[in-house]
């Protein structure tokens, strides 16, 4: 009892070590939020919770026809971004459910690239309603870097389900969708597309991304996993063990169902390598003449760079994967 009475101590001044860090670093930073008894912070999904000035000037450049619609559920309007693609068939449409990081300049432009590979995307804003004055993740990000994880972990479930059901059936209906509908989602919106699929049986695929299945306790949720009529592939990254130890037990149990389940794992790879991978390349610090600190900044580049070249690596060809998937649809 002592020993993991000691053994948490450690882990949560592990915990504010990071955050003080991270405080270091950024200012401006709010604790960790603890989202289904997971701390997440940007020390953990590196670059995350930084400025994606990238994707905002690369969704910018994007020739294609962007929106953003106010779909209905019921008194609810979820506010939604959409991306037609510049095609001359009808496409298969793309849910796609954000990181637990809400609505980002990230999430919009890999919508925007999912219209550039052919599809109608649409991402819908789950925090849409839940901020100051009715608003979503941008009123939320106005109050403090915290509230939009705090948000995410009050969000009702059930609410968010309903949400992607009204956007899925949106989606599905415009004159240019060939009425095929997929999701997918990231970290936070890759557990939540795992369990949409056990609530929309009509869906052609799910596309889960470093997220869990459904669960009960320590176990997959037999009867949730039960109601699957979906494929569902897996995205996961080599170096993210808390997803990764629920993965043999969700694939026992779906195969134990006959349902269709493929993970892939990405070695190397951090949680939130499509993101990540998706980011520039880190900048070579500038000598400052002081070679300690040089140094330290050198030792901090370099192993900055290991990792994003195996994130973008990851990135590239879970990204190559999932075209040739949804292809094939």
């Amino acid at each position: 009892m002592k020993t993991l009475i000691s053994l948490l101590a450690a882990l949560c001044l592990c915990s504010i070590s990071v955050w003080a860090q991270e405080m270091n670093r950024n200012p401006h930073a709010g604790p960790p939020a603890v989202v289904d008894g997971h701390h997440h912070n940007s020390s953990s999904e590196p670059g995350a919770m930084e400025m994606q000035d990238w994707a905002k000037q690369r969704l910018a450049k994007s020739p294609r026809h962007q929106e953003w619609v106010k779909v209905k559920n019921g008194s609810r309007e979820v506010n939604s971004f959409i991306v037609y693609p510049e095609v001359k068939k009808k496409a298969t449409d793309v849910v796609v459910i954000h990181e637990i990081f809400g609505m980002s300049d990230w999430v919009q432009s890999l919508t925007d690239q999912l219209a550039e590979a052919g599809y109608i995307a649409i991402a819908p804003d789950l925090l849409s309603g839940m901020g100051p004055n009715g608003g979503g993740t941008a009123a939320l990000a106005a109050v403090s870097s915290n509230a939009i994880g705090q948000a995410i972990r009050d969000l009702p479930p059930d609410q968010a389900t309903a949400d992607l059901n009204a956007v899925a059936d949106y989606v599905s209906k415009l004159p240019a969708a060939n009425g095929k509908v997929v999701v997918a989602g990231f970290c936070w919106g890759g557990s939540q597309t795992f369990r949409f699929a056990t609530n929309r049986p009509s869906l052609s695929a799910a596309f889960v991304f470093y997220g869990s299945a459904p669960a009960t306790a320590d176990s997959p949720d037999k009867a949730a996993l039960a109601q699957i009529k979906a494929p569902v592939y897996g995205f996961y990254a080599g170096n993210d063990m808390r997803i990764n130890a629920t993965l043999p037990k969700t694939i026992e149990v779906m195969k134990e169902l006959g349902k269709k389940f493929e993970p892939v794992t990405y070695d190397g790879a951090g949680h939130g390598f499509m993101r990540a991978g998706d980011a520039p390349e880190p900048a070579a610090p500038v000598a400052k003449g002081d070679k300690e600190a040089d140094d330290k900044a050198a030792e901090a580049y370099q192993k900055a760079v290991t990792a994003y070249k195996a994130n973008k690596k990851a990135r590239d060809e879970a990204w190559a994967r999932w075209k040739t998937i949804l292809g094939g649809l």
